[in-house]
């Protein structure tokens, strides 16, 4: 487990920022990845993975329910 990521959802982080979503998903794909940083030759393949972790991670927030009534986990700019 990736102890450094932080849960980005209600009641644990009332305001999430796509700077938050991000750390989290750079975070993540380091951790599969075996890498901090990857070489020029894996660069892009590594970047291109944080962003896509990052957009599911947001429509997730969007989509979870975390109340009773409905209340969503929103991330803002």
């Amino acid at each position: 487990m990736c102890r450094s990521i932080k849960t980005l959802r209600p009641p644990y982080a009332e305001q999430v920022t796509d700077a938050d979503v991000r750390a989290a998903a750079l975070q993540y794909v380091r951790k599969i990845s075996g890498f901090r940083a990857p070489a020029a030759r894996n660069a892009a393949a590594f970047d291109e993975a944080v962003e896509e972790v990052a957009a599911s991670t947001a429509r997730l927030l969007a989509a979870l329910e975390v109340r009773p009534g409905g209340a969503k986990a929103a991330v803002s700019g």
